[in-house]
């Protein structure tokens, strides 16, 4: 038996977060945010103020940095457990969305350690305490429809990416107004963290009759929108907010692959963004994937419009068309290219990789690997080489 889960509300549209009036019969809601961009373009501000109109009492924990630690998650917790919500808000990027998550499993379980929940379905049952609304601010990560929260380990310098259909938020706030804000960078990376998830999503092992039509409407509407938005043209912004959305829909329930594994391990490894880690590798782990699921690239190339008359040209073509897009949104397409040095590089692909096969991604791409594999795919994303094997 297979699963679909998603949150219960999806509220969209301009002005969307004014939906938060609907939140009846609560009386304390935390609201979790990141540094200080929320609260400068007044949107934290208009949180606080409806969830006060709708009559709760609020509490604002500010400060969650990008890659959240366990550290922080801990610390967010204790707030929790100090004012006793019934509401927990998660408004921002992905990372105080993934935070509060997290944070929400240690308020509701506090006997809990992090090692208890780091595998993939451990959590146990959320909601005895609080439901969980979240509000992204950009258009990629896709966290407030997901059962996903990444939390890294700085001891370690490895991101976890917790799972469980427990985590996935009761409702999601998609408030257009929002992405307007997000720098040129910013949507350069978070785009192309969407369409790495909704072509993982389209190929993983887990995919389905529901997942499969969400995942290719996403990658449409990226690729019919993602240059424009990063040009700033509104009309795509909200519509690639959108867009990342359908695709955190088919991901959360088909699950990723390994661009993703190998993302979350040079993640904090490299101090690259996550983002600016999937554009990189997602070419050479279409190359690598395509002997086992040439067919379905081609779905996607014939999807885009891209040219080809054969699978493999077409395969060839949806390669080309990613690396355009690099290009056009400025991302560079090697790690050697976005400053890792192969003095650094070399000390730690092997150790990378073996905890790249060990991410929960990796279970469901489609063509089984190992850690030798993993290195030969990470060697040709840092020196530019196509994947030939």
């Amino acid at each position: 038996m297979a699963r679909f889960t998603i949150p219960r509300d999806v509220y969209f549209g301009p002005g969307a977060i004014g939906e938060l009036k609907n939140l009846k019969g609560h009386k304390k809601a935390i609201i979790v945010t990141g540094g200080h961009s929320m609260r400068r373009t007044g949107f934290l501000q208009k949180t606080d103020d409806t969830l006060k109109a709708a009559g709760l009492e609020t509490k604002i924990y500010e400060g969650v940095e990008p890659d959240p630690s366990i550290e922080r998650v801990y610390d967010g917790a204790k707030a929790m457990r100090e004012f006793q919500p019934d509401v927990i808000v998660a408004i921002g990027g992905g990372s105080p969305m993934d935070a509060a998550k997290a944070m929400w499993v240690f308020y509701e379980h506090p006997e809990l350690k992090f090692d208890d929940i780091k595998n993939p379905f451990t959590i146990p049952p959320l909601r005895n305490k609080a439901i969980f609304v979240a509000i992204p601010s950009t258009s990629g990560t896709a966290s407030e429809v997901t059962c996903f929260s990444v939390i890294t380990d700085y001891s370690t310098h490895i991101k976890y990416p917790l799972a469980d259909f427990e985590i996935t938020p009761d409702i999601a706030v998609l408030d257009t107004d929002i992405a307007q804000t997000m720098p040129k960078k910013l949507v350069a990376h978070t785009g192309m963290d969407a369409l790495t998830h909704s072509i993982e999503a389209y190929t993983a092992c887990n995919r389905s009759p529901f997942t499969d039509p969400l995942a290719l409407q996403a990658i449409s509407d990226i690729f019919d929108s993602l240059v424009d938005s990063y040009n700033g043209d509104e009309k795509a912004r909200a519509k690639m907010h959108y867009a990342q959305c359908l695709a955190g829909m088919a991901f959360s329930n088909a699950l990723l692959g390994i661009a993703h594994s190998l993302a979350h391990k040079t993640g904090a490894m490299f101090n690259i963004p996550h983002g600016c880690c999937n554009a990189i590798l997602l070419p050479f782990v279409i190359q690598y994937n395509s002997r086992v699921c040439m067919e379905r690239y081609a779905a996607i190339a014939k999807m885009a419009g891209l040219p080809g008359r054969t699978d493999k040209q077409l395969t060839d073509s949806l390669v080309e068309a990613i690396r355009g897009l690099n290009k056009k949104l400025s991302i560079a397409p090697t790690y050697r290219e976005n400053g890792v040095s192969e003095e650094n590089f070399k000390a730690n692909a092997k150790t990378i990789a073996k905890n790249a096969v060990l991410d929960p991604c990796t279970g469901a791409n489609p063509r089984k690997t190992d850690a030798e594999a993993m290195e030969k795919v990470l060697t040709c994303a840092y020196y530019g080489e196509d994947v030939t094997f």
